[in-house]
């Protein structure tokens, strides 16, 4: 029996920070469904129809936090690269110039789970440091619903 094997990228998305200081909400710019078309449309321009078709088997976003701006990408392991070269090539996201960095590519979902893990807890600690003694308690409530979406992840 042959099974099927996924490889799931921990990703971080740049904003242009501009937006955000103009009044440019995150949460609205960063949707996993705007991540998600923004990712298949690049795929489309620059595999075409049938390299969208093979890569949308398995591909879906996974995990999303706008804070953070940390991302889980499922794909299938044959079309990997596809998917990985398609998201190097996008420019925005809506009307919003971004940028996408891969922290991590792993072939299991344990694995991801922990490297996500990783870099959510730096970032919040980077933002409690950031932010001193005036850190809201939105904030880490953000963290703990964070950290609890991303132990629930299941294959």
């Amino acid at each position: 029996m042959v099974q099927f094997k996924n490889r799931y990228m921990v990703m971080e998305i740049f904003i242009d920070g501009e937006k955000e200081l103009v009044g440019g909400d995150p949460k609205k710019i960063l949707s996993s469904n705007n991540v998600s078309r923004a990712i298949k449309d690049s795929i489309q321009l620059n595999f075409g129809e049938c390299g969208l078709a093979l890569s949308l088997g398995s591909f879906q976003v996974k995990y999303l936090n706008a804070l953070t701006k940390i991302c889980i990408i499922r794909t299938s392991h044959v079309d990997h690269r596809k998917v990985w070269s398609a998201i190097t090539m996008i420019r925005s996201i809506g009307n919003c110039s971004a940028m996408f960095n891969l922290l991590d590519l792993s072939g299991s979902i344990r694995t991801c789970k922990t490297a996500a893990l990783k870099c959510e807890e730096m970032k919040f600690e980077q933002y409690i440091v950031a932010a001193g003694d005036h850190c809201p308690q939105d904030i880490t409530d953000i963290m703990k619903e964070s950290i609890d979406k991303i132990n629930a992840l299941e294959s």
